[in-house]
């Protein structure tokens, strides 16, 4: 939809299902508000869809100029089912600006709120303005007061886990602390908000029904699925940069034989089987590095092939983006190769000396042992 701050923003097909039925519930609002509207009461509905959405947008927004004034990446802002998401790539490097990264969405729902609420002594109450920014007052209100309740994926949550880890020092720890929490509040959400909107309507003596109690009753299972499955997922997200740093290139790098172009296929595998090597690196007359022998281009050669076939046949040309520094690791290892995605890659040390060959199923598999150990924190 366009780039606000160089950030793409992107519309996921849930929104139009989303915007269909704020269209519908707040038509039928005006309807009982503004009777003499008729039909175009729908019109007015859809825009205050579009205009609530700028509103959540605004709200991402926030997130957004935070992140990059905290030199953090955004990837993107997608508006969803319900609200939207700024996609930051990087976590914050200290609780404090964990607390303000999270605590600028709600606070700008808020500003807008108020806007909106003096907005309207500019307009007569019962016109089609005055319900337009009462309703963009109430659901910025709402926006905010939900995104500050103190549970993972929530904003609240986030900075519920800028809190326990200024507290504890440890970020995994908030993170735990902030995910529990969320996830009690989706099955306090699953089951107060039914119970709650059915003591409204019995406080206020009105009648029930069962189409009432079951639009209600989904929708409190939806917003509790959202926010288990949106705690369930930092926990994974947290446990994955805990162990991002095991994964460093120096270790998880396979010693390498050079070879030239020309040599047969038999001759370079029987100098790396003699030097304990399990990787090829093709180089030139000067012995510089000129590509490296995919794995799998020698598995597809069969034995009785392989004095014949030259390992330049088989290699991969390099270029800057192939070779990566031996001390690359964690998520600059991993952004590395998601830049540049490939089988093998040469490591190389500072001085530019070659170090060996980096098989990206080997990253693969450490990541997988990494993620499998128990966690420390709880």
């Amino acid at each position: 939809m366009g780039r606000p701050f160089g950030v793409p923003v992107y519309v996921a097909p849930s929104w139009f299902l989303v915007a269909a039925l704020i269209t519908w519930v707040f038509g039928g609002q005006l309807d009982r508000i503004l009777p003499d509207l008729g039909a175009v009461r729908y019109l007015i509905a859809l825009f205050f869809a579009v205009a609530f959405y700028a509103s959540v947008l605004v709200h991402e927004l926030a997130h957004t100029v935070a992140a990059l004034r905290f030199q953090l990446p955004v990837r993107r802002i997608q508006l969803q089912f319900f609200g939207g998401v700024s996609e930051i790539e990087k976590e914050s490097e200290t609780p404090g600006r964990e607390f303000v990264l999270a605590f600028v969405g709600p606070l700008l729902s808020l500003v807008l709120g108020g806007v909106f609420y003096l907005a309207m002594f500019a307009v007569e109450p019962r016109t089609v303005p005055g319900v337009l920014l009462a309703g963009l007052m109430i659901s910025n209100l709402i926006v905010a007061a939900f995104n500050l309740l103190p549970g993972l994926p929530l904003d609240g949550g986030r900075m519920l886990r800028a809190v326990v880890w200024k507290l504890s020092g440890n970020p995994m720890t908030g993170t735990v602390a902030a995910a529990w929490t969320g996830r009690g509040l989706a099955v306090a959400v699953l089951i107060g908000l039914p119970l709650a909107t059915h003591a409204s309507g019995l406080s206020r003596g009105e009648s029930v029904g069962n189409l009432n109690s079951l639009t209600d009753a989904l929708l409190a299972a939806i917003l509790a699925a959202i926010i288990w499955t949106g705690a369930g997922n930092s926990l994974r997200s947290a446990r994955l940069r805990a162990r991002l740093p095991e994964l460093r290139a120096r270790t998880l790098t396979r010693r390498a034989v050079p070879v030239t172009a020309d040599t047969p296929l038999s001759e370079a595998l029987r100098r790396a089987n003699e030097s304990g090597a399990r990787a090829l690196v093709v180089v030139d007359a000067h012995g510089s590095p000129t590509a490296v022998v995919r794995e799998s281009g020698i598995v597809e050669v069969p034995e009785h092939r392989r004095p014949w076939v030259a390992v330049g046949t088989l290699s991969q040309d390099l270029g800057d983006d192939l070779r990566i520094s031996a001390e690359l690791a964690g998520e600059e290892l991993i952004e590395r190769l998601r830049e540049f995605p490939s089988t093998e890659y040469l490591v190389v040390e500072e001085t530019g000396e070659i170090y060996g060959v980096l098989a990206t199923h080997d990253v693969e598999r450490a990541f997988v042992d990494a993620m499998s150990k128990p966690d420390t924190a709880r």
